[in-house]
């Protein structure tokens, strides 16, 4: 059972700014970048720099942003039965690749539902580890990351996964249209 409650969190800098990360009982359950879409804003639970978990996962963050393999913490991120298969279909995306959300709902056994699957890559309360930012558009194009598109290049950027052919600006506006077809973002 997921404990929806967090216990504890603590922050830390990155290079792509201020980490908000919390725990349950169970493990991590949020890992929030400073002014993300879905930050749950300051949290009821108390602040415990020396929580186990909360340390090393602040290590792993650390390990990450310089290059190197980061330990993951035990996890237990809050979602439903769906969000939660999202989620663990996620940590299959080795870093350096991308999928796109097409992709990842035909691996789920769910090729129609892709805007479902969308959603629930958008909700992921645990940035970067779970990673989330590993799905692109159907096109290749970086679409939808809660925490803004320059981080999600970023992030595929330190992971050697942003396709040569592409290179966005480091922007949160996303790429003029030339269809009528709804852009499917997370």
């Amino acid at each position: 059972m997921k404990h929806d409650r967090h216990t504890a969190w603590t922050e830390t800098d990155t290079p792509l700014g201020r980490l908000m990360i919390a725990r349950n009982a169970d493990g991590l359950s949020g890992l929030w970048f400073e002014a993300q879409k879905y930050h749950p804003g300051a949290l009821s639970a108390p602040r415990d720099d020396d929580d186990a978990v909360l340390r090393d996962t602040v290590a792993a963050m650390k390990d990450y942003f310089a290059g190197r393999v980061a330990v993951m913490p035990p996890m237990s991120p809050s979602g439903t039965v769906f969000q939660q298969a999202v989620w663990q279909a996620l940590l299959d995306i080795p870093a350096g690749e991308t999928v796109t959300y097409g992709e990842l709902a035909g691996r789920l056994g769910r090729p129609e539902a892709v805007r479902a699957v969308a959603a629930a890559v958008g909700r992921n309360p645990v940035s970067v580890l779970i990673p989330c930012h590993r799905v692109v558009g159907a096109d290749g194009s970086l679409t939808g990351y809660a925490g803004g598109l320059h981080r999600k290049e970023a992030l595929l950027t330190i992971e050697g996964g942003l396709p040569t052919t592409l290179r966005p600006s480091p922007s949160d506006k996303p790429a003029p249209r030339r269809d009528n077809k709804p852009r499917v973002t997370a």
